[in-house]
């Protein structure tokens, strides 16, 4: 797995949307118990702290030690740096597994493995993401021109499973369908700028071209805000699932 995070932690944990409420109390509500859940690819502890109040016990893994050096502490939440293919969880011990924003990133096979042995019977594997934001007209068309063409060859191709909604990753499980969430901000032009400086591709650009790409659309994104804010809504993408009993 690559880990394209670990550099600027405290920009993730503070500028990356949240997910909403509403989605993680409905996950733990399909969950067979509440003794255990898995955050997988936790990050900055995000979704771990969401579950931790939901669950007995949380485990939250991740392969950047220094994103879990910035992770909220909490007394039911055991961080690990481990990655999602080999986990120290026992066999048939998790009620629920949520993987946010990273499973484009894991070997598939080797991870459904492990989803298979740690599982409880019943227990639920929620993929869970989120595309390219949408807010007005104006700002929408400059930030799809910074994503599709500014940026064009320096995302990792793992990307496209995010701008196909998650549909084309293998998942073989006996699918659950959940309603539809998102979650929506008011952001100023700073934010939506600190947010941008978040994406692996801006990393990737920096990194060979020597210069921050955001700068060249910074102006225009500050023109097409329409006022001092704007309202900003990621779609969240999900695919749930139990594993098939035959």
């Amino acid at each position: 797995m690559k880990d394209n995070f670990s550099g600027h932690a405290a920009d993730y944990a503070r500028y990356r949307p949240t997910y909403p409420q509403e989605l993680i109390a409905h996950l733990a509500g399909i969950a067979p118990a509440r003794q255990l859940a898995w955050d997988c690819a936790t990050g900055n502890g995000q979704v771990a702290g969401m579950l931790a109040p939901l669950f007995n016990q949380v485990v939250a893994t991740d392969i950047s030690e220094n994103q879990l050096k910035n992770a909220m502490q909490l007394p039911n939440v055991s961080y690990r740096v481990e990655q999602a293919e080999q986990s120290s969880l026992t066999d048939q011990s998790v009620d629920l597994i949520v993987v946010a924003q990273a499973v484009h990133w894991f070997d598939f096979d080797q991870f459904y493995q492990e989803v298979k042995r740690v599982l409880k019977p019943e227990g639920v594997i929620a993929v869970i993401g989120y595309g390219l934001l949408k807010t007005h007209p104006a700002l929408d068309k400059v930030i799809e021109h910074f994503y599709s063409d500014v940026l064009d060859g320096y995302w990792d191709p793992e990307r496209n499973y995010l701008d196909e909604g998650y549909r084309t990753i293998p998942f073989p499980f006996e699918e659950i369908v959940l309603p539809k969430f998102s979650s929506s901000y008011t952001w100023t032009p700073d934010d939506l700028i600190g947010y941008l400086n978040t994406w692996s591709a801006v990393k990737h650009y920096e990194k060979q071209q020597g210069h921050n790409p955001v700068q060249q659309v910074e102006q225009q994104l500050r023109e097409a805000f329409e006022g001092e804010s704007a309202t900003v809504t990621f779609e969240i993408l999900t695919r749930v699932g139990k594993i098939h009993h035959s």
